[in-house]
Formats: C-alpha cells, structure tokens, sequence
C-alpha cells in the first residue's frame, strides 16, 4: 500500500485529481451511492432544470461494466499518461496555464455537445482525455511513438490512430473526434495562430489562476516540448505568467 501511495502521491497535481475524480466517480455510480441517472450530462436537465453540476460529473462519470470496463481502463491510461506528460512537460511549472487549457477544452466540449446535441445522455470523460492527447501530440509530433503490436509512427499521427483504435473497441467516434478537433482549436489559438503565423493572442490564463495555482521553478522536466518557432515566440515573451519552454527530452533518452 506505502508504494501505491508514493505512485499516487508522484503523479503531476492536476493530473492526479483529474485522475483520482475518475475513479471514484464511477465507483460512486457502480455502488449505487448516487444514481448514474444523476451523473450524466443531461441538456435538458442542465439547461431548463437548472441541474448545474451534470457537467462536472460528466466529466469524471462512466460507465463501468462488461461491455464498457476495457475502454474505461483504456481511457484512463491515456488520462495518466499524456496529462502527465504535458504537465511535466509543455506547462512544467505552470500549474495556473495547464488548468487553464483543461478549463478552455473543457468548455468548449460542454457547448459543442449541449448546442449539438448528438444524444440526449452524454459523457465527457472521453473527449477532454482527448483533447489533451492531441495537444500533447502536436507539441511532440515529431516524436517516433510506439502502439499495440509494436506499431510505430509519429506522435501527430497518434489522436487519429486512437480514434480509430476506440472506435473498434467501443463503436463510435463522436467522442474521440470532438475532442480532437477541440484539442486543435486550443492549439491553433494558443500556439500556432500567435506563434507560427504571427497572428494576435486570443487566448490568455486568467489572473485568479495565477494566484490559485502560482508558478514555480524546477520540477520535473522532459516529454517533448513545443516546436523550435513557438518556442522562440515563447522565450520572447515577458510577464503574463509565462516563462521559457525549458528544454525536453524524448521517452527512454537519459
């Protein structure tokens, strides 16, 4: 158990309570304690019922039996890996600036899938994980990563490849897709847009974030970091709670 608690206890702030709300979330519906009918995001009932907080158990809800347990353990590794890889790596030391993209992405899958409607029961646990996977991706796309039987491409190519990889283990796209295209979204305005294209910033980490989660020096450094254009952008730039990308290093290299 003491070595458990020092792995849970090693995981990146943000991503261990995204990661811990997803386990006790679903075992609170699987228990009965509060009825999944309660978990779900509900348009209707968010919208006309007031019932504000089926967003945020949306979030961490899923629905854990026989036909839905692999991908639930599934999407779960992705939460571990890739949130903790892009909070010890991209936003090292920037807790206020990666809660600030889990918070944007976030958003906009609540609006999409409210304003879309796709189903009348809907679960965002699925699309954030996502979301941050790409942006993951796009910052380390040149990097050579390893899947299921031993397959190897490069990192850009890898939200597509799961896509395609969920799709056959759970049938649908919906999920995996919004969150893709709200990753790029998050990352066309946060990077590419200002950065590459020399373009205005049109998305800025709010001050009260800043004093709730402060920046810090050190941590750990590594898994990939953004391309050599923003990183230049980056450097360049002053205040507004930003700092130097700091240099990263590829899985396995020491």
């Amino acid at each position: 158990m003491s070595d458990l608690g020092d792995w849970f206890r090693s995981i990146p702030l943000i991503t261990r309570y995204w990661f811990a709300g997803s386990i006790a979330v679903p075992l609170i519906g699987k228990l009965g304690l509060v009825s999944p009918v309660y978990l779900f995001l509900w348009p209707d009932a968010f919208i006309n019922r007031f019932q504000i907080w089926r967003p945020i158990t949306a979030t961490f809800f899923f629905p854990v039996g026989p036909g839905t347990g692999f991908l639930y353990l599934v999407n779960l590794y992705f939460l571990y890996q890739y949130s903790s890889r892009l909070e010890t790596g991209a936003f090292d030391g920037r807790p206020a600036d990666y809660m600030f993209m889990l918070l944007f992405n976030w958003i906009c899958i609540v609006v999409s899938f409210c304003s879309l409607n796709f189903w009348n029961i809907l679960l965002l646990m699925i699309p954030l994980i996502m979301s941050v996977l790409y942006v993951w991706a796009q910052l380390n796309r040149d990097m050579i990563v390893s899947f299921w039987f031993g397959t190897r491409f490069k990192a850009c190519y890898l939200p597509w490849v799961i896509l395609g990889f969920n799709y056959i283990i759970g049938g649908s796209v919906i999920n995996e897709l919004i969150g893709n295209l709200v990753g790029h979204l998050y990352f066309f305005l946060m990077f590419k847009y200002p950065m590459d294209l020399g373009g205005r910033t049109f998305l800025s980490t709010p001050q009260f974030l800043y004093r709730w989660l402060p920046n810090r020096r050190g941590g750990v450094s590594g898994f990939g970091v953004p391309p050599a254009s923003m990183r230049r952008a980056a450097e360049d730039q002053q205040g507004g709670g930003r700092h130097n990308w700091g240099q990263g290093f590829r899985l396995g290299d020491q």
